[in-house]
């Protein structure tokens, strides 16, 4: 994360609250203050990112409490930039326009969606599970010719076709009926497929959960390793717009 302004200072008191549930391991909230640049309420949204639904505002100079954190769609704010998203009741707020008192995560990860992958309606030969127990026996650091830029065909290999049916990832992703969509969504469930626009074919990848996913190319031409969707965005420029079901051109 890249911050413009140094906003929240170390050890500033009171800013993580620990919950602490008998039995069981300490979960820790966090609380903050919403602040934003001219004085407007802050859009909260209905999942982390800036183009999803908004389902309320909060009031300029309002505390909040953090529940969980995750990253999302990066935004430009009132301290710098980041792509970290707090989740405040049933929503989500961008970190740019909170003060919570430090640079990073202040509260534990988001579970994620209540999504979950399914390969229901497309007649994929291997199940959600099937596909990424599958994909990891795929991953090695060398330069193998056929993984070096074919990441929709990768994906279509780990559901068992040959090929996806699709000229390029992107095309693929506007091909795809909006029944199995979920654009501007970063909780990937695992077995669910990532997709990226670029002024090229863009790049898809498929999820293993827990914000992970595994990726050719990303980290050496022809390799094929575990990634996020920050990196991606980051070290190639790419613009996500979304997670689908894994659907194939080529059985439709």
């Amino acid at each position: 994360m890249n911050m413009g302004i140094v906003k929240r200072l170390a050890g500033v008191a009171g800013i993580a609250a620990a919950l602490v549930v008998a039995g069981a391991g300490p979960a820790f909230a966090a609380t903050g203050t919403v602040h934003t640049d001219s004085g407007a309420p802050l859009t909260v949204r209905s999942s982390p990112s800036a183009t999803a639904g908004a389902i309320g505002t909060i009031a300029d100079g309002t505390a909040v409490t953090i529940t969980c954190q995750t990253n999302g769609s990066t935004v430009d704010g009132k301290y710098g930039t980041s792509d970290i998203w707090d989740k405040v009741g049933d929503g989500y707020i961008s970190d740019a326009y909170v003060y919570t008192g430090s640079d990073g995560r202040v509260a534990p990860d988001c579970d994620g969606s209540t999504l979950t992958c399914s390969t229901a309606g497309t007649g994929n030969p291997k199940t959600c599970a099937q596909a990424v127990a599958y994909a990891k026996t795929r991953i090695h650091t060398t330069n193998i010719d056929s993984y070096n830029g074919w990441c929709d065909r990768i994906n279509a290999q780990n559901y068992g076709w040959s090929a996806s049916g699709s000229q390029t990832a992107y095309i693929h992703w506007t091909q795809i009926p909006a029944s199995f969509k979920h654009p501007g969504d970063y909780q990937v469930p695992a077995g669910g497929l990532a997709y990226f626009k670029s002024s090229g074919a863009g790049h898809t990848m498929i999820s293993i959960g827990d914000g992970k996913f595994l990726s050719n190319d990303i980290n050496g031409p022809g390799t094929y390793t575990e990634t996020t969707i920050a990196q991606i965005k980051s070290k190639w420029g790419q613009t996500y717009v979304g997670w689908a079901q894994p659907w194939f051109k080529i059985n439709h």
